[in-house]
């Protein structure tokens, strides 16, 4: 196996391989793909807090006595 190691973007969902490897890279190829950019997610809509800790009092002094 040969590794080979390039930055490029996506268009469409497709990634285009550089020229100078194309002639060494045969139809079976793996892909790891590492995503540089770091997307504005909102993570409350994407894992939903269980419990509401905004009105949550928590008294360490209690909690340390159980």
């Amino acid at each position: 196996m040969q590794a080979y190691q390039f930055q490029t973007t996506s268009e469409n969902g497709f990634i285009r391989i550089p020229e100078e490897y194309r002639k060494n890279i045969g139809f079976r190829i793996k892909v790891t793909i590492i995503n540089d950019e770091q997307l504005d997610t909102d993570w409350d809509e994407v894992f939903p807090p269980l419990i509401d800790t905004k009105t949550w009092k928590f008294n360490r002094e209690e909690a340390n006595e159980r």
